[in-house]
């Protein structure tokens, strides 16, 4: 029930990828009275869809400890339950972003080493595709959360964008290991004299966030979040200045036209709906958060990338590289794995 086009964006977006997600169930959880007349107009998704009612919703002003106290009930809540309960999978959402990341938090816990959940999402870059994080959940991050989140990202890559061994970018001002503050130093020393299992490039700067120069991007929440909404900002701002000048005159109307097949695969190419959706790394369960403003195609994209992270078996691809970095979390982990159970749906 979250999102500003909810709940047609939710169940548009189960329509737009259940053909190509073979094998996935999805629960639907929200108001049936509003979500079954969706329902019936994609009859393919009979078979795929069952709806969870439910009343209640976490509202997109909900702080979230208020969202924890009186939101027991709500689509948010009840989908999250599902994952801990092993019903389902993955949980997606549009919803208020502190709420989902407050209730994923409480209720899946974090991994046998894991400090502090992050945040990850991938963009276009020269080189393909880069993965950034943490995007918000942290604003301030020590050394060891920046290495947690170096192992996180690097497993995301490996699940999602197929990256056997990715490269791994810590951000910093410069790209000698004197610069930077104590934090990023201390971090980068450690993943310089450590095998997690990827490519530590050292550290990054920001152009070489859109040159691609390494696969994974590692930074406090507080400075992903600033880069992430700049980037974002930046493509608002190209896109407008270009349709502005194509509007100048005839001529460059004219122009337009013939530049239209290359302006047609750019747009594609930086189509942020390919790229919805930022994941929360560090739970035990995949949860992940959608924007709140897309439509039905970018909501069936975020949808894809929990299915592909599930697929992937993310959380245990990473279960090596955590252990090496925390020996102790091992023998919690195993036991851990001994009882848990495995899901085969989504829930949203």
């Amino acid at each position: 029930m979250g999102g500003d086009a909810a709940p047609g964006s939710v169940v548009g977006g189960v329509a737009a990828v259940q053909r190509r997600l073979r094998g996935v169930h999805f629960l639907l959880y929200g108001d049936e009275g509003r979500i079954a007349p969706l329902l019936a107009a994609y009859p393919n998704l009979r078979e795929v869809a069952e709806i969870r009612h439910t009343p209640e919703a976490v509202a997109n002003e909900d702080k979230p400890s208020q969202a924890l106290r009186r939101g027991k009930q709500s689509s948010m809540r009840l989908a999250i339950d599902a994952v801990a309960g092993g019903e389902a999978a993955a949980a997606v959402s549009a919803g208020n972003t502190g709420a989902l990341m407050a209730m994923a938090k409480v209720v899946l816990k974090t991994q046998p080493g894991i400090d502090r959940p992050a945040m990850i999402t991938y963009f276009p870059t020269i080189r393909g595709e880069s993965a950034m994080l943490d995007l918000g959940a942290n604003l301030q991050c020590d050394s060891r959360n920046l290495v947690e989140y170096a192992i996180l990202g690097a497993g995301f890559a490996r699940s999602v964008l197929g990256i056997e061994r990715p490269s791994v970018g810590l951000l910093n001002v410069g790209i000698e290991e004197a610069k930077g503050n104590e934090t990023v130093r201390a971090a980068g020393q450690i993943l310089r004299d450590s095998d997690f299992g990827f490519e530590f490039h050292g550290f990054v700067e920001g152009n070489d966030i859109g040159a691609g120069t390494v696969d994974v991007f590692v930074t406090d929440g507080f400075t992903g979040n600033a880069v992430l909404k700049t980037t974002e900002g930046t493509a608002l701002l190209i896109s407008t200045y270009l349709r502005a000048s194509f509007r100048r005159s005839w001529v460059s109307r004219l122009g337009y036209l013939l530049a239209r097949p290359a302006l047609d695969a750019l747009r594609d190419k930086l189509d942020v709906r390919q790229y919805n959706g930022a994941m929360f790394l560090g739970l035990n369960g995949i949860v992940v958060k959608s924007h709140g403003g897309t439509d039905a195609e970018g909501f069936g994209s975020a949808i894809s990338v929990a299915v592909d992270m599930v697929r992937g078996d993310f959380n245990d691809r990473i279960h090596v590289d955590l252990d090496r970095f925390h020996p102790p979390a091992a023998e919690q982990r195993e036991a851990e794995r001994r009882s848990a159970g495995q899901g085969a749906a989504v829930a949203s």
